[in-house]
């Protein structure tokens, strides 16, 4: 079997990546900030497939200390990791003349710097088994900046640039890079907004594409993906 480490994965994109991982036959190695939800989550995986190993670990992953045990824990219970979706993110709402002082430290940590910092952990071993799949969870940010999301644009751009970069680093090894830059999807990040659904990526939009470019014969890698609602951004 296959093993899979997923950030921020109780909800939304990062959910619905894990449960369709777990229909596939992979092992995974979560994380969160809430206990509670993790628990919750493993044991409805478990229900999904019983045959699935599912880790868990507590953790702000902008806390670098806390992220690399999280990653140790995940090579430690399951053995080599095969695939890596970053998906953890933050989204501050301002224009960056209105950012508080440590927005964009804030940014950063969260949606730049696991990435980076799992690639660094992981990327060596994955070169010498000559294979692994690691997904970036951009945005379309990163390719159109929004003006009233300055510093988010900023790292999303960031995340896209060094998605490219491991992708360089990576391709003549086997190991394959894709960056998934959605556009406005459903998830807890629009708590509160007035939406239809029908109008919106959904989590499984972003799980399916995810599924179908690892399932991709070895010759095959998707660079990137842009998946944006039929009717336009919202």
């Amino acid at each position: 079997m296959k093993n899979a480490i997923i950030t921020a994965a109780t909800k939304g994109m990062g959910r619905a990546i894990a449960i369709a991982f777990a229909k596939e036959n992979v092992n995974l190695a979560i994380c969160a900030r809430t206990e509670s939800d993790l628990a919750a989550f493993k044991a409805e995986l478990a229900s999904i497939n019983p045959d699935v190993k599912v880790v868990t670990s507590a953790i702000d992953v902008s806390q670098k200390e806390q992220l690399l045990s999280f990653a140790e824990k995940a090579k430690k219970e399951l053995g080599s990791i095969n695939i890596i979706v970053n998906n953890a993110g933050i989204y501050i709402p301002t224009a960056i003349l209105d950012d508080a002082d440590d927005t964009l430290d804030v940014s950063l940590s969260i949606n730049l710097q696991p990435a980076y910092l799992l690639y660094r952990y992981f990327g060596k071993k994955m070169i010498e088994e000559g294979q692994g799949h690691i997904f970036n969870i951009c945005s379309v940010a990163a390719v159109n900046p929004v003006v009233s999301a300055g510093s988010y644009s900023v790292t999303k751009f960031a995340l896209l640039g060094l998605t490219k970069v491991m992708r360089l680093e990576m391709q003549q090894h086997g190991v394959k890079v894709t960056a998934i830059i959605p556009g406005s999807t459903l998830t807890n990040s629009w708590d509160g907004a007035q939406v239809d659904k029908d109008t919106m990526v959904l989590p499984e939009d972003i799980a399916s594409a995810v599924i179908n470019i690892y399932k991709m014969s070895p010759g095959a890698n998707v660079d990137e993906i842009v998946i944006k609602p039929a009717g336009g951004q919202i």
